[in-house]
């Protein structure tokens, strides 16, 4: 997982509220396991209305989408955050989430921003000419017009999105600690770590 601490670009203006995962990621794109190629149907239905700003050219490769309120409703499918990330997208700025897509963007290294709606209106009219800064560490989003917006975040989620530690990096970082357990459980047990047979011997 990529590891995130500032996230600087064009923001994609969207704003719709209740934008649910068969609008992020159609169902018919689901029968794909892999993350690549997703792109292609992420927002799809939006993307076919001519004007959309998925397709406006200045936001093309833009890092961080602008959404409305209860963004990522809807099914679970984790496709959603894989569809977004292939399209670019690796923060998305909305006044509330669903908790299920919340989840699972974070555990693909999505950023999920929260901020009143007042604050996401102001980004929203920002967005259409200028960047947008996002700054995990002091958990703060700012314009170029001196606009600084606070935003709150879990602090173990904080902690694996800047050090990019999915579940595998995680176990990883106590890799020491779990050494040091199995010496003293094969100086103390040693059976455990012998064949079958010599196994029910020590039963």
């Amino acid at each position: 997982m990529e590891a995130v601490s500032t996230i600087e670009g064009r923001a994609i203006p969207l704003g719709l509220k209740n934008i649910d995962t068969d609008v992020i990621i159609p169902a018919h794109w689901l029968k794909t396991v892999s993350r690549e190629g997703l792109g292609k149907g992420a927002f799809e239905t939006i993307r076919q209305t001519p004007g959309n700003p998925f397709d406006v050219e200045d936001f093309a490769g833009a890092p961080i989408l602008i959404a409305g309120d209860n963004f990522g409703c809807g099914s679970s499918r984790e496709h959603a955050a894989w569809a977004m990330l292939d399209l670019g997208l690796t923060a998305v700025i909305a006044p509330s989430f669903s908790d299920i897509f919340s989840g699972n963007a974070f555990k693909n290294g999505i950023l999920a921003v929260e901020l009143p709606q007042e604050q996401v209106d102001r980004l929203l009219e920002v967005a259409k000419d200028h960047p947008i800064t996002i700054d995990l560490e002091n958990q703060v989003v700012t314009t170029p017009f001196q606009d600084r917006f606070a935003f709150e975040i879990d602090p173990f989620r904080k902690h694996c999105l800047m050090g990019g530690l999915d579940e595998i990096g995680l176990t990883l970082e106590r890799d020491a600690a779990i050494e040091n357990h199995e010496k003293q459980r094969a100086a103390g047990l040693p059976w455990l770590d012998t064949p079958n047979k010599n196994r029910r011997e020590h039963a």
